[in-house]
Order: structure tokens, then sequence, then C-alpha cells
């Protein structure tokens, strides 16, 4: 998937090659004699490791020197990790400034027993014998390549096949499962249900997609009428099959949902549209599902996966709290899920509960729509510009190709993470000063995030409290946006809000950008309270400093969640598929 610029391929001759050649040759034989105080020696004090599933088949946080060695030592007898050189064709050492360190930055790949793998490493570049962080990653099970290029699949399906069934007939009876039970169902068919499931079509896995829309990208059709992706075009593209490199820098929501439809034709995912899932009950002795699936006719159809995937977004129902007279209110309430176009609102007094991105983008529309619009804020939100600010969040890409990015991206572990976040939000509010102060002398509650660390850390804790700006804040500040505190509303009347000075704030709509319930509450309702209790939270930080039960192995055998950015389940969708591939051939254990 080389999407971006040429790769920088490393000259062979250079300093910095024979430096990065040096320490992987040293790292390679402190590996094989399980040389404790060799491998120690090639760490700074200051060290961070990340491993995906190439030594410990999880996503694995380390740091510090002893907790490391032991830990990568601990797993090689296992992995047998091996020829260790720079990654062929692919960007070459270079010198470069990293979360305030000045290291030497290499892609290195080598082999285990298990796969080929692929890995990160940076140098002190005031002493190369030393590493900062290390990343070592799962690329490919070995004699379970993708198959794709020169292992792309032939056949009478693919071919001439005079007499027999051609590839149209086939597709056919393959989404009927009319004669065998899926290995995989996906519930979802938004970005991150589309991504994995065409990993695991090009693993050979049997996989099944459900979703409760008529149609392949109706999750994004049926959104607000002015809605588009508030990040680069570029850095959205699925998995495998890249956006038209004509298309706009920030793409339109039904643009989107068009090409997910396509993806998943292109992708030959396997899919049922109008289709919900009722429950779904584990039976550990055949490790199997059992899952009620629920046609929007009425008809239901009993299906027996081993694998569960939710990809059905990190939240579940809209929240609609429960606020001081809102059953007295004579106007319209929605929320911000239900609302599509500003239009039919002309001259009319719009009310928008909430400070996040879907609020502002309404708020917004209703406003340019005609509408006397007013936002209300709960409580502080930190407010970042489309451009220039967050285009901070993307230098990491430039000049070079999208499957190195994700490489690089993948390396931090929490603590490093956090140190990278303070550094980018510090020049993000340099850069949004002018609108941060406007904000702020309007009355906006306006916050750096939790420890300085910005709207970043605010996706990993809460997906919410924050907002790209994408013009509202403008017009808040310009006053051509109302502003209210939810604290100055006494309750809610017939006519509007009831301030605690005693007027009325008339409205004919109020909309609620009030969130969603959690993940875990979905999971609560589909597969029952043990389950439910058993695995925990969905997103968020986990002990460990990753994403609570997010694209690795959860409590429970065979239940998977997958979700976040585009760009998350781009890079992540291939290890979900390859961690059901290994354990569906024994490569290991389903629990």
């Amino acid at each position: 998937m080389n999407l971006g610029k040429p790769a920088i391929v490393a000259a062979t001759n250079t300093p910095d090659h024979a430096l990065a050649t040096q320490w992987l040759s040293q790292f390679e034989a402190a590996l094989a004699h399980q040389d404790k105080p060799g491998l120690a020696a090639l760490f700074d004090a200051d060290c961070h490791w990340r491993d995906l599933f190439a030594f410990t088949w999880s996503i694995t946080p380390s740091e510090g020197i002893d907790a490391i060695a032991n830990l990568i030592l601990s797993k090689q007898p296992g992995v047998k990790a091996r020829d260790f050189k720079l990654a062929e064709g692919r960007q070459g050492p270079r010198r470069i400034k990293r979360i305030g360190v000045d290291v030497i930055e290499i892609l290195f790949q080598f082999e285990t027993d298990i796969g080929h793998c692929y890995g990160v490493l940076r140098l002190l570049a005031s002493d190369p014998s030393k590493a900062f962080q290390l990343l070592t990653s799962l690329n490919e099970l070995t004699g379970f390549e993708e198959k794709t290029g020169k292992r792309r699949p032939t056949g009478a399906a693919y071919s001439r096949n005079f007499g027999g069934t051609n590839w149209q007939d086939q597709r056919l009876e393959s989404q009927a499962y009319a004669d065998r039970e899926p290995t995989v169902l996906i519930v979802g068919g938004g970005q991150a249900g589309l991504s994995v499931a065409a990993s695991l079509v090009l693993l050979g896995v049997d996989t099944l997609l459900i979703d409760k829309y008529p149609r392949i990208g109706d999750s994004w059709r049926k959104r607000y009428h002015s809605l588009a992706l508030h990040n680069i075009t570029d850095l959205n593209n699925l998995p495998h099959l890249p956006f038209p490199p004509h298309w706009p820098s920030y793409l339109p929501k039904d643009m989107l949902g068009n090409w997910l439809e396509v993806y998943a034709q292109t992708m030959e995912i396997n899919n049922w549209t109008n289709t919900e899932l009722g429950s779904a009950t584990y039976d550990a002795s055949e490790a199997r599902w059992t899952a009620v699936l629920r046609n929007n006719d009425g008809t239901e159809r009993t299906v027996r996966p081993r694998h569960l995937i939710f990809a059905n977004g990190l939240v579940g129902k809209p929240r609609i709290p429960d606020l001081p007279g809102l059953k007295d209110f004579k106007g319209e309430v929605m929320h911000t899920s239900a609302f599509s176009s500003g239009a039919a609102w002309n001259g009319k007094k719009a009310l928008v509960l909430g400070t996040g991105t879907s609020a502002h983008d309404v708020a917004q529309d209703l406003h340019s729509n005609g509408a006397d619009t007013t936002i209300i804020q709960r409580g502080s939100t930190t407010v970042v510009s489309i451009d220039p600010s967050l285009h901070l969040t993307y230098g990491l890409y430039d000049g070079i190709t999208i499957d190195d990015g994700d490489l690089l991206s993948s390396i931090n572990t929490l603590p490093v993470a956090k140190r990278n976040f303070k550094q980018v939000t510090a020049r993000m509010i340099d850069l949004d000063k002018k609108l941060i102060e406007g904000l702020i002398a309007r009355g906006f509650k306006w916050d750096k995030g939790d420890e300085d660390t910005g709207y970043q850390m605010k996706i990993r804790t809460r997906y919410g409290g924050y907002y790209l700006n994408a013009g509202c804040s403008d017009l808040i500040v310009s006053g051509d946006i109302g502003l209210l505190q939810f604290d100055e509303i006494e309750r809610f009347a017939p006519e509007g809000a009831l301030m605690k000075d005693g007027t009325i704030k008339p409205a004919d709509l109020l909309i609620m950008g009030t969130g969603y319930v959690p993940q875990e509450v979905v999971v609560k309702e589909l597969l029952g309270s043990e389950i439910a209790n058993k695995i925990g939270p969905v997103w968020g930080i986990a002990p460990d400093g990753e994403m609570n039960n997010m694209w690795r192995r959860t409590a429970q055998e065979g239940l998977w969640f997958v979700g976040g950015s585009f760009t998350n389940c781009r890079i992540y969708s291939r290890y979900v598929a390859m961690q059901i591939k290994a354990i569906e051939e024994g490569l290991i254990p389903r629990s």
C-alpha cells in the first residue's frame, strides 16, 4: 500500500547506515545468546519499546532498560527473532527531531518463526549506540500472506469457465451462506468494519459483515447535510485501495459514503444490509457464537461464527439528558444524530446544547440557513483550527509513503505520546492565539486538555470535549452565533430557556449535542451483563497505557472491537485480521 511520495531509500555506505546496521547486529546477537547485559547496553535510560504482535502477540508497551530487556528476552525463545536489517525499499535512516529529541530514525525488517516483521528504531543522535525508542511489528504471517500481487487468486471464478458459474454467480452464492457458517461476523459497515473485513478477505478468512442501513455507506450519507471530514483525504485511505488522487482535500459525506459502497464491492466483502445484531451468546465448548440477526422486514436468521467483531462505532445510542423543565418546552427537540439540515429553520430561533465538533457543525449549519442560533456550553472545550494547527498532526507523514508513516505513527507508548501531545498542543496554541483570545473574550470556556495534552488525549480518553474549527468558532467570536453557559440556565420553559436572571431565551428548536452512551452499554444489551462485566470498558486508557479492549484479544474469547479514526482503522485492521487468522490456523491458542 505505497500511497504517498516515493520512499527515500538509504544509500548503503552512509555513516548512519553503518550505525544502524551495527546496532541491529548487536541487538540480534544479544537476543540469540540471551545476553541481558549486552541487550541492556543498547538502550538509553529513557527508553521505550512498543510491540505490535511480533514478540508478544498483543499490543504491548514497555519502558525502562530492565523491563524491556526482561520482556524481550523472555519472548525470544518462542519467536526466534532474526535476520535484522534495514527495511528494503522503505525510508532510509535519517536524522530528525522527535518529541524534542535529536535521533537517527531507522526502519528495519526481521523474521520470526511466525511471520515477516517491520520495526522502527530511534537512536540518540548524541550517542548512536543507545536506543531511545523501538517498535517491533508483525506485518505478515509466514505461509499465510495476503492474497495480493503475485499471490492474487486464480481459477475459474476469475477467468473463463465455460458451462459453469462465473464470478457474479459465485459472489451471490458466497454472500447467501446457505451451506456454511461465517468464521467471522462483523457488526457495522462503516470504515472500521470494512477495513477489517477487507484484511480478513485477503487472508482467506470467511467473513460476513452486517449493517443496519439499506446500503453500505449510509452511515455517512444519512448524517447532517453539510458534513465533510475534518482531516485531509490522503490520511483517510482505507487498506489496499486509496481514494482517487483528484478527490478534494476534505471529503464530503456523500462522496465518502459512495466510496464505502464501492470499496465493499471491490474488496469482495460479503455483506447483509438492513440487518442488525439482535443478541449473541458464546458456547465455550464449541468455541462459537450463536448470533441472532434481525432484518428490517422483521425476519430473523441465526449464524454461528467463531469470532464476533464490534465495528459499530465507539459509542452506542444517543444520550438525551433529563434537563429541568424540558418536558414543558413546546419547541422541537432532537439529538445531533437526527439532524439533517437547517434549511427548514430559516427565520426561527435555535439552541444547540453542547460544544463538541458535531454541535458546532450543526450550529454553523443552522446559522448558514438563516436560523438565529445560540450554542450552549456545558463544560470547557479544546478548540483547534483545521488550518493551520491541525496540519501539525499530519507532519509525521510529510515526504514519505503512507505505509512508512503508519509504521512511524505506531511507535509511541503512552508516556512518549503525552510528551508529544504537550509539545504539539503548545505550538497549536501559539498558532491559534488570536482565535483562542477571541473565544475567551466572548465567555467561551476553553482548555488545553488534561495535563496540557490538547485534543489528541481527549480523543483517547473521552472521544469528545474538543472541536476542530471549521468556522463556527469565528462566528461565535464575531457574535453571529450566540453563546450561553449552561449554568446560567435555571430550567427550560415552554418558550425556551429560562435564565437565572429571570429572562427567557426564546427557542423554536433545541438540538442536543450531548454525546452517546458508551460501547459497554451496547455490549451489555446484546451480549449480557456477564460478558460486559468480564471485558470492562471499551476505549479509554487501559492500565498498560493502551486502549481498552481495542484491536487485540479481549477477556471474552472470540470477541473483538475495532474503531477510531480512518487512520486507526487502516493501521490496526491488519493486526486484528492476522490474530484471527493465526488462531484459526492453530498458530496461537484460542484462549
